[in-house]
């Protein structure tokens, strides 16, 4: 099997209220939230207002509740205080040209297949995302991913 090093799903966020009950169980935990999230996901990308709204507390929280390959993109900001980790990634707008592909415009999975490929074979991190948080065109996602052998 191919390695999976460079290729990362996820969501703005991982706090959806309409994920209740169906992604994430009824009665799981609010703080639980997060780990839940990072065993099915390998990144999540936080606004810059979401990112300045957490304080050291909860970085610190996220940081020790996450997978050690887990990234934390970050809409990039030069003022914005974080944590030195390894999982955060301040994303500036050029780098996320080759290296972000958001979901929520139409999936086409062809498009998509032929950008892991090309990633694939450069060894270059590609974060698949999607803003609005949709379940249905991660999974379709996912089960590409698992065609691709990655």
């Amino acid at each position: 099997m191919a390695s999976t090093d460079f290729l990362y799903l996820g969501a703005q966020d991982w706090r959806h209220p309409e994920w209740r009950g169906g992604f994430y169980p009824d009665d799981l935990p609010d703080d639980w939230l997060l780990s839940y999230y990072n065993s099915y996901f390998q990144s999540v990308y936080l606004t810059l207002e979401q990112a300045a709204a957490a304080t050291p507390a909860d970085w610190e929280t996220w940081l020790a509740d996450t997978l050690e390959r887990f990234v934390f993109l970050v809409e990039f900001d030069t003022g914005l205080a974080l944590p030195a980790s390894p999982k955060i990634r301040r994303v500036q707008p050029d780098w996320a040209v080759s290296h972000v592909c958001w979901l929520d415009a139409a999936l086409d999975l062809r498009a998509l297949s032929r950008r892991i490929a090309t990633h694939a074979a450069t060894g270059q991190a590609l974060f698949i995302l999607s803003r609005a948080a949709d379940l249905t065109a991660l999974h379709r996602v996912g089960e590409l991913r698992q065609v691709m052998g990655y």
